[in-house]
Parts: C-alpha cells; sequence; structure tokens
C-alpha cells in the first residue's frame, strides 16, 4: 500500500517547487513588459516634440516634465503640456496616443490649432478637454465610443451642422460643455438619458428646434443652459421632472407659449433665467425672447427675489398687484411688452426697489391713480415710465423720491405745467420729459437741480423765456428744448453751462441774437439754433469750433443745410480784429477798417520771432560749450532698457540733438522722437518741456513714479524702458510702436498725435502686427504730484468723462467714459460727436458703422460688434457709479458671450440703462 502512495506524495511535494519557477518566471516577464511599457511611453514623448527641452532628464520625466503625471509604476496617466510646447509647428499630429495605456486626463485646451483626422483618441480615457483652439467640421460620432468619459468639454471652438446622437452612448458622462461653437439642428433626444449627467452647457449656438421633451428623464441635472441658440416652442413641463436643478438659462432664444407651473417643482433652483417658483430664488430674467401671455401671479411666492426682468418680449395683461409680495426687489424691469391696465398701487410696497422700468408698454391710466403710492419708494434710483399712454398731471408725491437719479417720462400724454415741487429732486441727474402735452414754464425746476446732466424738454408746449437760472446747471451736458414755443432772447446764463456737449433750440421763438461765448464751448458737438426768430451775425473768422456749423460762407443768406437755418434776420460775418480763414470771402469793408492792423502787426510779429529766436540760438551756443562732462557718466541721469546699456551721448547721436526731423509727434507735455540706438533698436524718446523742472517737488515725484512705471510689465501698455532728469535735459525711453496711433490708421492721415493723461484713438498706439498698446501710461501722474485733484483741465475734448470738467477729479471712470468714446470711434471709422447724446430712435447700429467698410454678414463678427457697442454705451453712462470698471470691461471681452442685441437695435435703446444690466450687474445689483 505504501509504495503505491509514494508517486503521489512526491507529486504533491513538487507542486510549491513548480508554482516558485512559475512565479519567478511570470514575475520577470511583468518586469519586462512594464520596462518595455515605459520605454515605449518615453519613446513616443520625445518623438512627438513637445518636451523635446527635457530630452536629457528622460528618466525623471514623472517629476519633471511639466504637464506630466503618473502612477506609482512610473507609467503616464495624466497629460496637459503648457500651450507653447504645442503652438510652434504642427507637433499635435506627432503624438502617439497608443504608446500611454493608462492615461485618463488629456487636457489640450487653447493648445492646438487643429486635430489630424487619423489621430485615435485613447479609448480609456475619463477627462477629455479640447476646449479654446480652432477645432473646425463636425464633431465626430466616433467619441460615442470613449465610454469611461465622465468630462468633455469642447467648447469656444468652430464645430458645425448637429450635436452627434452618439453622445448619448457615453452613460458615465457627469459634464458636458458644447458651448460657444457653432452646432446647428435639434438638440438630440439622445442626450436626455445620460443619467448621471449634472451640468449640460449648449449655449452660444445655432441650435434650433424644440426643446426635448424628455429633459426630465436626468435626474441628477444640475445645471442647463441653452442660451443663446434659435429654440423655439414652449417650454416643455417635463422640465420640472430635474428636481436637482439649481440653474435653468434660457436666455436669447424664440421659445414662445406660456410658462409651465411645473417648474415651480425645483425647490433648489437658484437661477432662472426664464421664470421660476422657488423659494430661493434672487434672479429672475427672461429677456428678448417671444413668449407671450400674461405675467403669472404666483410671482408674489418669490420672497427673496431681487432682480426681475422680462423686458423685450411679448407679455400681454396687466401687472399682477402679487408683484408687490416680493418686498426684496431691487429691480423691476418690464420694458417693451405690450403690458397694459395700470400700474399696481402695490408696487408701492417695494421699499426696497432701486430700479423700475415700465417703459414701451401700453399702461394707461393718469399718473396720479398710477404713481400715488410710489412716494413710498425712497430708495428709487431710476423710474422709467416712458413711450406708453399715460395722462394727467404731475403727482405732487413725487417730490418724496429724494434718491431720484434718472426720470424718464417721455412719449406719454402728460399735460400741464411742471410743477415747483421738482425742485426737490437735488441728485436728478437724467430728465426726460419730451414728446408729451407739457405747458407752462420751465423756470420751476431750474434752481435746484444743479447735478442735472441731461436734461430733454423737446416737443411740448412749453412757453415763455429760457430762465437765467439755467446758470445753475453747470454740469449739464446736454440740453434740448426743441420744438416748443419759447421765446426772447438765448440767455447769457448759457454761458455758465459750459460743458455742454449738445445744444438744441431749434423751432421756438426765441430772438435777438446768439451769445458769442457758445462759439468757445470746448465741449460742444453737437448745436441747433435752426428756425427761431435769430438775429445778428455768425462769425466765420472763428478758430473752428468742435461742432459742425456746415459750410457756410459769405454767400449763404439763408443758411440752408446748417444749424442756423430758417432765421431771417441772421447773416455771416466777421468780427473785429480776426483774420478770415478763406481768402475767397468777400470782405472789402474789413480792409477798409483795418488796413493799419493788417500792415504793422505781421510787421511786429515777425520781428519779436527773429529777435526770440536770436536769443534762443545764443543761450544754445553758450549751454553746449558750458555743459560738464559728467553727463557721460550718467551722475544727473538713470536710464535703464531691455540690457541696461543706453548711454545719454548715444540717444542725442540718434536724434542729432533732437532734430525736428526726428520729431513723430507733439502733445501738452512734450515732443516725441524715433530714435534708433547703434545696437539697431528702435526707441521712442518723449523729450518733455522745460517748465516742468521748475516746478519744486517735480524732481522727487518724478523719480518715484518713473520707477513704477519701469517695473510694469503689461502685454496691452507701453513698456517705459528709461528717463533722464536734467536741468537742461528731461525725456521718457519708450518701446517704439512701428504703426503710429489709432487715431491715425482710422483716418490714415500723417497728423501728428497729441498725446494726453485721458485714453483716446491718438494714445492707442498700433506695432507691426496692428496689436493695440496704451501709451503714456500714468504720465499724468508723472507730471503732477497731485493727480487725483487737477488744477487744469487736461485730455482731448471729445474724450473726457463730463463729471471730470466740473469736478477736477481724477477716478478710474474717468478712464471708462474715454474707453467707451474709443471703442465706438473703433466701430465708426470717426470720432462719434453727436451720436453720444442724440435722442433720434431711428438711428440704428448698423447705420453708424463705418461706411468705409462692406456691412458684416458673418455671425460671429456681428455678436462682436453688438458686444463692443454694448459695452461701450454702458462705460458712457453719464453717471461714473453706473459705469464699469476697466477691469469689468476686460473681463467682459475675456468671457466670449453672444449679444444680447442686433444690428438694428436703435442708439437711444443701446444706451438704456436696462441693456446695461447684464454686464458684471453694474447698473442693477443682484
Amino acid at each position: 500500500m505504501a509504495s503505491n502512495h509514494e508517486p503521489n506524495l512526491l507529486a504533491i511535494l513538487s507542486i510549491p517547487f513548480f508554482l516558485s519557477c512559475i512565479f519567478v518566471s511570470s514575475t520577470g516577464l511583468v518586469a519586462a513588459l512594464h520596462s518595455d511599457l515605459l520605454e515605449s511611453e518615453g519613446k513616443a514623448l520625445l518623438e512627438s516634440g513637445w518636451w523635446s527641452d527635457y530630452s536629457n532628464i528622460t528618466s525623471h520625466r514623472c517629476k519633471y516634465w511639466p504637464g506630466i503625471v503618473c502612477d506609482r509604476a512610473g507609467s503616464i496617466t495624466e497629460m496637459s503640456p503648457p500651450p507653447e510646447f504645442l503652438k510652434v509647428g504642427n507637433k499635435f499630429g506627432k503624438m502617439n496616443f497608443s504608446c500611454f495605456p493608462n492615461l485618463v486626463r488629456l487636457d489640450l485646451a487653447n493648445r492646438v490649432g487643429s486635430i489630424p483626422p487619423q489621430i485615435s483618441i485613447p479609448p480609456q480615457l475619463r477627462y477629455l478637454n479640447l476646449s479654446s483652439n480652432n477645432l473646425q467640421g463636425e464633431l465626430p460620432s466616433s467619441l460615442g465610443n470613449l465610454s469611461q468619459l465622465v468630462e468633455l468639454d469642447i467648447s469656444f471652438n468652430y464645430f458645425t451642422n448637429t450635436i452627434p446622437p452618439e453622445l448619448g452612448d457615453l452613460k458615465n458622462l457627469v459634464t458636458l460643455n458644447l458651448s460657444h461653437n457653432s452646432f446647428s439642428g435639434p438638440i438630440p433626444s439622445a442626450l436626455c438619458h445620460l443619467g448621471n449627467l449634472t451640468h449640460l452647457q449648449m449655449d452660444h449656438n445655432a441650435l434650433e428646434g424644440a426643446l426635448p421633451g424628455e429633459i426630465g428623464n436626468m435626474k441628477n441635472l444640475e445645471r442647463l443652459d441653452v442660451s443663446y441658440n434659435r429654440l423655439n416652442g414652449p417650454i416643455p413641463p417635463t422640465v420640472g421632472g430635474s428636481a436637482k436643478l439649481r440653474s435653468l438659462i434660457f436666455r436669447q432664444n424664440k421659445i414662445n407659449g406660456s410658462i409651465p407651473l411645473e417648474i415651480g417643482n425645483l425647490k433648489n433652483l437658484e437661477r432662472l433665467d426664464v421664470m421660476g417658483g422657488s423659494a430661493k430664488l434672487r434672479s429672475l430674467i427672461f429677456r428678448q425672447n417671444k413668449i407671450n401671455g400674461s405675467i403669472p401671479l404666483e410671482i408674489g411666492n418669490l420672497k427673496n427675489l431681487k432682480r426681475l426682468d422680462v423686458s423685450y418680449n411679448r407679455l400681454n395683461g396687466p401687472i399682477p398687484p402679487t408683484v408687490g409680495g416680493s418686498a426684496k426687489l431691487r429691480s423691476l424691469i418690464f420694458r417693451q411688452n405690450k403690458i397694459n391696465g395700470s400700474i399696481p398701487l402695490e408696487i408701492g410696497n417695494l421699499k426696497n426697489l432701486e430700479f423700475l422700468d415700465l417703459s414701451s408698454n401700453v399702461i394707461a391710466g393718469s399718473i396720479p391713480s398710477t404713481l400715488g403710492l410710489l412716494s413710498n419708494l425712497t430708495n428709487l434710483r431710476l423710474l422709467d415710465l416712458s413711450s406708453n399712454i399715460l395722462g394727467g398731471t404731475f403727482p405732487l408725491e413725487i417730490q418724496n423720491l429724494k434718491n431720484l437719479e434718472e426720470l424718464y417720462l417721455s412719449s406719454n400724454n402728460i399735460s400741464g405745467s411742471i410743477p415747483p415741487i421738482m425742485n426737490s429732486l437735488r441728485n436728478l441727474i437724467y430728465l426726460d420729459l419730451s414728446n408729451n402735452q407739457i405747458t407752462g414754464s420751465i423756470s420751476p425746476i431750474m434752481s435746484s437741480l444743479r447735478n442735472l446732466i441731461f436734461l430733454d424738454l423737446s416737443n411740448n408746449q412749453i412757453s415763455g423765456p429760457i430762465p437765467s437760472s439755467l446758470k445753475y446747471c453747470e454740469k449739464s451736458s446736454f440740453l434740448d428744448l426743441s420744438y416748443n414755443n419759447l421765446s426772447g432772447p438765448i440767455p447769457l446764463s448759457l454761458k455758465n453751462c459750459e460743458k455742454l456737449s449738445s445744444l438744441d433750440l431749434r423751432y421756438n421763438n426765441l430772438s435777438e441774437g446768439i451769445p458769442s461765448q457758445l462759439y468757445y464751448f470746448l465741449f460742444l458737438l453737437s448745436v441747433n439754433f435752426s428756425y427761431n426768430n435769430l438775429s445778428g451775425c455768425v462769425p466765420l473768422n472763428l478758430p473752428p469750433p468742435p461742432f459742425e456749423f456746415g459750410n457756410i460762407t459769405t454767400d449763404s443768406a439763408t443758411f440752408k443745410g446748417t444749424a442756423f437755418e430758417g432765421n431771417k434776420n441772421l447773416h455771416p460775418c466777421f468780427l473785429n480784429g480776426l483774420l478770415p480763414s478763406k481768402t475767397n470771402r468777400n470782405i472789402s469793408s474789413y480792409h477798409h477798417h483795418f488796413t493799419s492792423i493788417k500792415i504793422f502787426l505781421p510787421i511786429t510779429t515777425i520781428s519779436l520771432f527773429l529777435l526770440c529766436l536770436g536769443c534762443r540760438y545764443l543761450s544754445r551756443c553758450k549751454a553746449t560749450q558750458l555743459e560738464p562732462t559728467s553727463l557721460k557718466n550718467g551722475d544727473l541721469l538713470s536710464i535703464w532698457n531691455y540690457d541696461g546699456r543706453i548711454a545719454y551721448e548715444d540717444i542725442i547721436a540718434s536724434t542729432e540733438n533732437f532734430d525736428f526731423r526726428y520729431c513723430i509727434g507733439t502733445g501738452g507735455y512734450g515732443s516725441v522722437y524715433r530714435a534708433q540706438l547703434p545696437s539697431g533698436k528702435l526707441v521712442a524718446l518723449k523729450k518733455l518741456h522745460r517748465r516742468e523742472a521748475e516746478e519744486p517737488a517735480f524732481d522727487k515725484s518724478f523719480k518715484n513714479e518713473v520707477k513704477l512705471l519701469a517695473h510694469i510689465r503689461h502685454r496691452s501698455i507701453v513698456r517705459l524702458y528709461g528717463f533722464c532728469l536734467h536741468r537742461r535735459c528731461m525725456f521718457l525711453v519708450y518701446e517704439y510702436m512701428e504703426k503710429g496711433s489709432l487715431f491715425c490708421s482710422l483716418r490714415n492721415d500723417a497728423e501728428a498725435t497729441i498725446v494726453h493723461r485721458d485714453i483716446s484713438s491718438s494714445n492707442v498706439l498700433l506695432n507691426s502686427e496692428s496689436k493695440s498698446f496704451v501709451a503714456d501710461f500714468g504720465v499724468a501722474r508723472l507730471l503732477d504730484p497731485d493727480s487725483s485733484n487737477l488744477t487744469v483741465l487736461a485730455g482731448t475734448y471729445g474724450y473726457i468723462a463730463p463729471e471730470l470738467a466740473y469736478t477736477m477729479v481724477v477716478t478710474e471712470k474717468c478712464d471708462a467714459y474715454s474707453f467707451g468714446v474709443v471703442a465706438l470711434e473703433t466701430l465708426m471709422g470717426r470720432h462719434p460727436g453727436d451720436i453720444l447724446s442724440s435722442s433720434d430712435q431711428a438711428i440704428t447700429l448698423k447705420e453708424v458703422l463705418d461706411p468705409r467698410l462692406p456691412p458684416p454678414t458673418n455671425e460671429i463678427v456681428i455678436q462682436n460688434i453688438c458686444i463692443v457697442a454694448t459695452l461701450a454705451f454702458c462705460c458712457l453712462h453719464p453717471n461714473p457709479k453706473s459705469r464699469p470698471s476697466m477691469k469689468l470691461v476686460s473681463q467682459e471681452f475675456l468671457s466670449p458671450r453672444r449679444s444680447l442685441v442686433g444690428l438694428e437695435i436703435s442708439l437711444l435703446e443701446l444706451r438704456h440703462p436696462s441693456m446695461h444690466t447684464n454686464i458684471g450687474d453694474i447698473t442693477v445689483p443682484s
């Protein structure tokens, strides 16, 4: 028996030995395979050229190569190469992704221009980011094979055609971002079967059709954004099934029908740009769609609502009284709908309300019955009831709106006179009562409205004289009293309103002459005195004013086509002692009376000029002889640049002692010269006027400021290389911009640019690639030790913020205003001039675009134009508090979005505050 069992026992005892041999053999095999894998990954990385600068440290790629993450075994799991690695040449096609079996995250955002079609994306990927590239064509349906994907981001590209339904096979997907492309067609219903999806963004495309009814199947969905598309049809009631929704955005589509009550089931909803019933809702916006029907009574259940904007839709019926239940409302905007009835008294319960805009509807009734309880709205800053059919007279209760800054009651049927109680609105900045049936005189409202910037009383039946109390409106920049029955002279007190940029007095019965002071108003861009009974002369030999008179000569007996047309007793003339600017004018009487002045004045002037020139020549020669040699050693100057080797002699030699031939511009603080150093480097030298050196505090302040500017490094600010400060010679050394200023580029001329402290098209410079740079950054502060409070107004007229003219305080919002003018000038190809304050509702954005360029047809270009125009008019708001900061403007441009408007929108609408409520909540806090 024993002998029969011995072989079996021997076999059993030998099993561990064989197993250990197999284990040793398999371990060696695994190690060999792993070594081959790492070698294969390293070879693929080097051959791609992405990390070519790190080829000498291949054994430590997991530790030292940027954008590489490995697992514990050293195999690559994440890849996000720095953008500059891929943008040199076409390196993307050289990467063999099949060599990375453990790669789960691939981030190529803003890195590649295009992806070759032969590239195979690793199927095991869980995170794929291809956003912000130039990817075009159809989105490949093969993406549906990446079954492990959790996040997919292809936003900010140029994909076209339809969204492939195969994306519905990505069952593990949690985040899907298809925004900012050019997808068209309907939303695939297959996407609604992605049960794990929490974030779905398809905004800023050209999607059409109705929202899928299966949208409620996405039970985990928290954010749905389909804004800025072409979707139509009603909002499906099934949307109420996505109970976890926190953000639901339908803005800017063609959605119609009524708002489904099922949205009230979304108890976690925090943001809704259509309609909602969540108690947590703070902001409700569904502007510029085609939603019709009445406003739901349930709106009053939104107890935490602070902002309600349903403007630019087709809503009808009355405003429900229940709106008074949203006691925290700060902004209520129903602009441009078909709302009728009267203003509910319950609005008077909204004691936190700051902005109330019910304009462009068909609201009727008399103001006393509809506006009476607004006396409770003591926080109200903006009240716009314009373009309705309101009648009656002004309510006395309006005097309680102590914080009111903007009041628009234009285009109604308001009658009676302007009550004296308007004087109590001392914070009023904007007042528009135009296009009504107002009678009486202007006098009662002018003595206390000293903050008024905009006053429009045109197209009424106001009579009597223009009151002398206009002198109190020193801040006014816009005054329109046209189409009334005003009589008497233009008051001399109007000279105090020297900040006016627009003055319209046409179609009245004004008499006597035009005050000569008006011809010297430096801010005046638009003026009209036509069709009155004015008399006297219009001087033709004054320096050209900032506004256009029209083509006037001595033969213009009727002033046809000019700002003086329709005044029978007006005639052109020359003021005594001033020479005419055109030789073809008939000035025989002028010659007769001033012959002696014409003979002796030029002789005296030339003699004095030659004497000064001789003295200057002698002093220059003497100064050259006495100049100490220590200048060569830099004892009295500090110059830095890219290599720290600029010498004073090099600068003097390169400009031949600042010879006029090298001068490329002259401004208020000095002249700018082009200099080529011995190294070949081009720089711009700004030689400052000598009078600055006479200020005792200038030396120390100048040095401190220049040191600060020399360390600023910003891609959009012209770099300051250094400076020279000496009693005989002061200059700044700047980076040279080859294409000069934006002003010259727009006008294609060689006029010398004038550089001031404010932003204007003259100090936006263009390099050889037409990239823009802001020039003279901080120079105003350099040249004035107390830069925040000015003693002399400096700047280019037409770009200066209106408040700067009367407060003399420089703030960031002054730059924002100037930027707005430059932005419009870029779109129009000319200075916007009176467009800035025009109240003509017929002028559209399309009509004022640069006529030298073909009309835009590309949708992306049109959207960009509309965005720039909207931001520009936001920056031009007369109230600095309502303008965005330049930081916010920059953020708006860096966050691509589709405009709410089109080229057919009127400029009057673009200026309206309700158009700016989406720009970082500038005007309307949420």
